[in-house]
């Protein structure tokens, strides 16, 4: 069964695509970032995929009085798995060259979750986050809205077909009760429960039943609205919502939350009041727009993998590397559509072949991927530091994520009267530091410390300095999207000594100006130090130069070549800005400020220490330290008599 081509429509495509590869090109215009919003074309394709594929249904259903499932999945099938089956085939070849082999084994696991529709979760489970910097380095990330995308469709036309048969009357307050039951449940989880919120069909599903909801209005009604102003005025309405939030929104907001309703909105308004004479149609139904529509489905495709493989490869990429990348997308797209899906879509191309096809890909995939897990101890080349950098997962939950949920705080019970109690707040930063003094306690004998976190310690449980305030002014233990327990309350309460280390941002640097004084308050010592030392000597694969340098060569660097990519380290540092608000606070408000390179780093030398004296890495990535390395700095900053409280 037919729907009528609106060329509109593939316009419409056309801005999703767009907004979503500037997005995740992370463009820049005079050191701004531009389309930060750009993640709402995700959301403009759920609209259009829930009204063009209800109307497909409706319209069989009313005029046949029957539904068939295999013309349905069939076309499906036609339309998806032939591109998506090539971009994955041309992504192996450059994974094998640019992945480490840890990577690669993961790389192979998203491409069969991915042709099994299910990535969303593989992505929600494995703990990564969409937007961040490791989420712009895995290949398939993007097909996690494909899989809600095959869920929608593979539900969808069995309940649909259901209610219609027995509940047809009822159809539209069953979509409405969806919708509505849906986006609550988007606004609630957004908040408590942003990761699955974001991935996953219950919370993203009252996007696509908008676009259900047009189809349906449309096809009992016989028509859309034909009221001249209405079609004058809407449109515009629409396109204006649309390029609000394309430009306006980021990766701060709740989404899919109350928020992402301005561009369903929008692109509701338009596919409803468009006709052809009124301006904004003219204009999405031109040949530039309708052209880039008619690719969409490829350049999103091919677009994740082009950009995380050239992050990997190089991950400081300037304007120009992004603009080549925009352009080799539309090149491959342009020749995926012709001669991939055109081919495969048109009815003469039989569909047993299609399905050959893709349990041959299934199968060779998974063969391959037996094969890494068989070998894969052979790719360790990093004994002499002691440490897996084939497989950072394992590692962070060897070490990082080990020490997180090992520590369990004490709320400064039973310190002793001759110990001043410190209290440490912070992220992962701050975590970093605390873990310096609690691995070296009897060096730091005068102190009690403390992190400010929960009895009960998960894999993100970081408090942020921007959430203090709230705590000490209204006993509010929820910091963002993590609820600490009350014990947090107690730290405060009894410390002495505050001190706030982070990775500094400039939420967190504004919060200083009021929170601050809140601390003095509470008859509190404040102390501020910048955060740790972050490597800027870039590499493939994000590896810090010790990493890399191991990896390349398959052996540890001589003492001459150590001393080089310290020295490389030491040159790369730029904290001087963040050093000088720091220091301007401090001096503002008659506080301290520490410098934690001083106790990283040589300036005499012009190097940062990279390894222990016995060949233990200090740092497993560009920042973060491991529990080696926190003994080594303690002792370092015992030695140089670093931490005094004035």
């Amino acid at each position: 069964m037919k729907i009528n081509y609106r060329p509109e429509i593939d316009g419409l495509r056309a801005i999703a695509v767009s907004a979503v590869i500037f997005y995740h090109a992370q463009l820049d215009i005079f050191d701004q970032k531009v389309f930060e919003g750009g993640f709402v074309g995700v959301d403009i394709f759920f609209v259009i995929s829930g009204y063009l594929i209800t109307s497909l249904i409706l319209k069989e259903l009313i005029t046949t009085g029957k539904f068939s499932f295999r013309y349905f999945y069939e076309r499906r099938a036609r339309r998806i798995l032939p591109a998506l089956i090539v971009v994955i085939l041309a992504s192996l070849p450059a994974a094998w060259l640019f992945l480490v082999p840890g990577n690669f084994i993961e790389f192979t696991k998203s491409i069969l979750y991915s042709l099994g529709f299910s990535s969303n979760f593989y992505f929600h489970y494995s703990g990564l986050q969409y937007g961040t910097e490791d989420g712009l380095l895995k290949p398939l990330l993007h097909t996690w809205s494909l899989s809600v995308e095959e869920q929608y469709y593979i539900l969808f036309p069995i309940i649909l077909l259901f209610i219609f048969k027995f509940f047809r009357k009822y159809l539209l307050g069953i979509l409405l009760f969806g919708f509505l039951i849906s986006l609550l449940m988007a606004e609630w989880g957004s908040r408590n429960y942003p990761a699955a919120t974001f991935y996953f069909l219950h919370t993203r599903m009252w996007e696509l039943i908008a676009g259900s909801l047009l189809a349906y209005f449309e096809i009992f009604k016989k028509k859309r609205t034909k009221n001249s102003f209405l079609n004058l005025i809407f449109p515009s309405v629409g396109i204006i919502l649309i390029i609000h939030s394309i430009f306006f929104y980021n990766d701060k907001i709740f989404h899919p939350s109350l928020y992402t309703l301005s561009p369903v909105i929008g692109v509701s308004l338009i596919i409803w009041y468009s006709k052809k004479e009124e301006l904004i149609t003219k204009i999405l139904s031109s040949r530039i727009f309708v052209g880039i529509g008619l690719i969409s489905y490829s350049m999103y495709l091919w677009h994740y993998p082009i950009f995380a493989f050239a992050r990997i490869k190089s991950d400081l990429p300037s304007q120009y590397d992004k603009f080549e990348w925009i352009v080799l997308t539309i090149f491959l797209s342009i020749l995926s559509y012709f001669f991939i899906e055109k081919f495969f879509r048109n009815k003469k191309t039989n569909f047993f072949k299609i399905l050959f096809i893709f349990l041959f890909s299934m199968t060779i995939i998974s063969i391959t991927l037996l094969l890494f897990y068989k070998n894969s101890n052979s790719f360790d080349f990093t004994k002499n530091i002691k440490r897996n950098i084939d497989n950072k997962k394992i590692f962070l939950e060897n070490d990082h994520y080990k020490f997180r949920k090992s520590y369990s705080p004490k709320n400064f019970k039973n310190t002793p009267v001759n110990k001043k109690k410190v209290l440490i707040v912070g992220n992962s930063v701050g975590e970093d530091f605390f873990k310096i003094f609690y691995l070296n306690k009897e060096l730091f004998s005068k102190y009690d410390f403390e992190l400010i976190s929960s009895k009960i310690r998960k894999r993100n449980s970081v408090y942020q300095v921007r959430c203090l305030g709230q705590l000490i002014r209204k006993n509010v233990t929820k910091c963002e999207n993590f609820e600490f327990t009350k014990n947090i309350l107690e730290q405060f309460e009894k410390s002495e000594i505050v001190i706030l280390s982070t990775l500094w941002t400039e939420e967190d640097l504004i919060a200083l100006d009021n929170l601050i004084p809140l601390i003095y308050s509470k008859n509190k010592k404040i102390i501020l130090t910048n955060k740790s030392i972050y490597m800027n000597v870039y590499t493939a694969n994000q590896f810090n130069p010790l990493d890399y340098y191991v990896y390349s060569n398959k052996k540890f660097p001589n003492k001459k070549k150590l001393k080089k990519l310290e020295k490389e380290v030491f040159k790369s540092l730029d904290q001087k800005k963040l050093n000088n608000i720091l220091n301007d606070k401090a001096k503002k408000f008659g506080i301290q400020f520490l410098d934690m390179e001083e106790f990283q780093c040589n300036y005499k030398d012009k190097t940062c220490d990279l390894v222990t004296p016995d060949n233990y890495k200090i740092y497993w990535d560009r920042t973060h330290i491991t529990e080696k390395g926190a003994k080594y700095l303690g002792n370092k900053i015992y030695e140089l008599d670093w931490f005094m409280i004035d």
